[in-house]
Formats: C-alpha cells, sequence, structure tokens
C-alpha cells in the first residue's frame, strides 16, 4: 500500500457538490422511481454491457496488468470501499472511463486514457470512478441517457418535445454537477491536487515538454472571469449538450476546494462518516441551502445576472418606469 490516508468509513456526503447532492435528494424523493430504474435496467442493460465488458475487455486483476490492479487497489483501501468492483480495460483511443450498473457496478478503462496518465493521474482517474459508484450516480446517468434516447425517437410534438427536453436539460445540469463530484473523490485517492490539475491539463491536450499547470490555471481564470454577457451565453450554450464540464472549470473548481480547507479537513479525520450520514431520503435542509448558495455563485460568477438585469432594465426604460 501506498503512503495515502485511509479515509476509513468516509461517507460520500463527504465530498458530493452541493448541487449534485440536493439534485439527487429530489432524485430520491420520488416514490418507487430507484426500484424501478434498478428493475428495468437491472434485468436488460446492466447484464448486457456486463457481458459485453467480459466478452470484449481485459478484465484487471492480479495477473493481468498488476501495475494497473495494485493502483485500483490501494484507491479501494484508501476511499475505504465496501467492496472490489470488477475492473476492465478496453481498446479506444478516446481518453476516457466510465463507471456502469447499479447492482453489480463495474468501471471500464479506455486504453487511452491509460496510455496517456501517470499512475497517480491514474489514481486520480479511477477515484473519481470509484466516486461516481460511491454517490451512486450510475443509476440516474443510466435514466439520463435512456431519456435522451427516447425524446430522439418518441417526442415529435413540440410542445411535449419542449417539455421532456428542460427535463432533460435539467438532468444533464445535474450530471454535469456529478463530475465535480468525483473530482473531489479522486483527489482523496490521489491526495496530490496537481496530480489532479495536470491529469485535467492532459485530458485538454496538454502533453508532453512545455505544459504547464500555472498557465492552465491562469487560462482558467481567463476563461471564468474574462468576457462580457454575450461571452457568458455562449458558454452556457456550449455546455448544454456536453456530459462533463470544460477541463478548466473542472480545475477551477478544485482549486476553490482545496483553498476552502475542505480537502484539508477531510485528511486530517474531519468528516462525516457513513454509520453518521442521515438516510438518503431525509438529507438535512442544510443540503438544499448549499446547493442554492453554489447556483447563485455560479450564477454570478457565468455574468449571466448581469445580462439578466440589463435585460430588465432596458424593458423597465421602455415602460417609463426608469
Amino acid at each position: 500500500m501506498t503512503d495515502k490516508i485511509h479515509l476509513r468509513d468516509i461517507s460520500s456526503l463527504a465530498w458530493e457538490h452541493p448541487s449534485d447532492a440536493a439534485a439527487l435528494q429530489t432524485l430520491r424523493q420520488v416514490p418507487g422511481f430507484d426500484l424501478a430504474l434498478q428493475k428495468i435496467f437491472g434485468l436488460i442493460a446492466e447484464r448486457t454491457l456486463r457481458l459485453m465488458s467480459l466478452g470484449s475487455s481485459v478484465e484487471v486483476g492480479p495477473a493481468q496488468y498488476p501495475r494497473i490492479n495494485q493502483i485500483y487497489e490501494e484507491v479501494l483501501h484508501t476511499l475505504d470501499a465496501p467492496a472490489r468492483y470488477p475492473l476492465y480495460l478496453t481498446q479506444s483511443p478516446v481518453v476516457n472511463a466510465g463507471a456502469v450498473g447499479m447492482k453489480e457496478p463495474f468501471i471500464v478503462l479506455n486504453s487511452g486514457i491509460v496510455q496517456l496518465m501517470s499512475d497517480d493521474q491514474l489514481r486520480y482517474v479511477l477515484g473519481h470512478e470509484l466516486g461516481h459508484i460511491l454517490s451512486e450516480h450510475v443509476l440516474y446517468k443510466t435514466m439520463l441517457k435512456l431519456m435522451v434516447s427516447i425524446s430522439r425517437l418518441a417526442f415529435t410534438n413540440v410542445f411535449t418535445g419542449l417539455a421532456y427536453y428542460a427535463i432533460t436539460a435539467a438532468l444533464m445540469e445535474w450530471d454535469r454537477k456529478s463530475e465535480l463530484s468525483s473530482d473531489r473523490a479522486g483527489l482523496l485517492a490521489v491526495q496530490d491536487p496537481d496530480a489532479v490539475r495536470s491529469a485535467l491539463l492532459r485530458s485538454a491536450g496538454g502533453v508532453g515538454d512545455g505544459a504547464s499547470i500555472e498557465a492552465f490555471q491562469e487560462q482558467a481564470r481567463r476563461y471564468e472571469e474574462e468576457g462580457d454577457s454575450l461571452d457568458a451565453i455562449a458558454k452556457a450554450m456550449a455546455l448544454m449538450n456536453r456530459s462533463h464540464p470544460f477541463p478548466v472549470q473542472r480545475l477551477k473548481e478544485i482549486d476553490r476546494w482545496v483553498e476552502s480547507g475542505e480537502y484539508d479537513r477531510i485528511l486530517s479525520g474531519e468528516f462525516l462518516t457513513r454509520a453518521e450520514e442521515p438516510p438518503r431520503k431525509q438529507r438535512p435542509w442544510d443540503i438544499w441551502r448549499e446547493s442554492a448558495s453554489s447556483y447563485a455563485d455560479t450564477l454570478k460568477e457565468s455574468r449571466l445576472s448581469e445580462w439578466f438585469g440589463g435585460i430588465g432594465s432596458r424593458l423597465r426604460r421602455d415602460r417609463g418606469e426608469e
């Protein structure tokens, strides 16, 4: 084992982004919703995906990719996972990884990401995917994929289609927030912020000599702070069909979390344990308050509020109210 701090019995609430936690709270309040999705997906899709991975990919273990297996075992230990979930390596140049399944979840690494990342960067990637499993994201991510597929096939009526698209867009916004939660889990797995920053830099194309974390952080600052209200709208539209926030946004969120002191507090042993967490359907009001604050901060930072405020001011002037 490495010298990483063992986060014994850590609750996923310790790393979940407030917006992610609140959205999950809402979904879990729908009576029977989780069970219905598990039955539908478990009977067909999960079984098919597991067999596809078993048949077409390479299962990582002590005798197969032992270095990757050792890193994975260390990540499982660091985040105190309750089980060892199967890990597969599949042939694909796309720099990506994914967590699949609910009853028996597993992780798939593309060969492209294994070839690109160092050991510590891979430790972050594996911690990120393990975070999705421990936060129970996979059920709702699967639901979102099904909704997107159905909307393309079945909803041709303009009004029904618009309503359905609005729901799907809201779920995709949660999907992006869930990636921020799992980035935090990945950081706790590797316990080196620069390993996360460099992995995000590489995923954005920063490979080889000359790639600079500091320059990428400055780029992230410029992306967030510069530009006018029209740029803010363009940024929002560019994200609409993406499953992940842009790498510079993820970098900025990790920096914020580290600067907040929460990351250091967790490493010092100050975190909620699984034994202490409230039932998932009875999460405290604090989650909602933190989520509202998070969205308000995001809106302020995006400068969309300035744009909407400008429109409101012009409308009031046109009506003679100013």
